[in-house]
């Protein structure tokens, strides 16, 4: 089997797209549209990754990153940041939070999936 990635991402159009490139890549996506239980989800699912929109309804993508790494089982779980507001301070706010890579919306599928190889490959932090 694939490796498994949680998508938590409320625009379709986004996350459909995700799913397919992901797919052909032998991923297996499940995707939820909100941030309320994403950290429930996450927990029961034991991802290889996890990619995470910032502003969602529900919860923000930087309460469920908090929460994601204030769990010691969790903390060293690959996230891809994903977000349409590029700003810096949204940047240092993942980073201060433990994000493992940082992308702003639009991005090329190539960069998307470039930067889920290196984070389920070398398990390493970037942004």
């Amino acid at each position: 089997m694939g490796k498994h990635v949680v998508l938590v991402e409320d625009e379709t159009n986004i996350a459909e797209a995700i799913r397919f490139l992901l797919g052909r890549e032998g991923w297996r996506v499940e995707t939820l549209a909100n941030g309320a239980t994403a950290v429930e989800v996450i927990r029961n699912a034991n991802p290889d990754l996890v990619m995470l929109d910032v502003m969602l309804p529900g919860k923000s993508g930087f309460e469920i990153l908090k929460e994601l790494r204030a769990d010691a089982a969790l903390a060293d779980l690959p996230i891809l940041m994903l977000t349409a507001r590029g700003q810096t301070r949204d940047r240092e706010i993942a980073l201060e939070a433990g994000v493992s890579r940082f992308m702003t919306k639009p991005f090329s599928n190539a960069d998307m999936l470039a930067a889920v190889r290196d984070l389920t490959a070398a398990g390493t932090a970037e942004a």
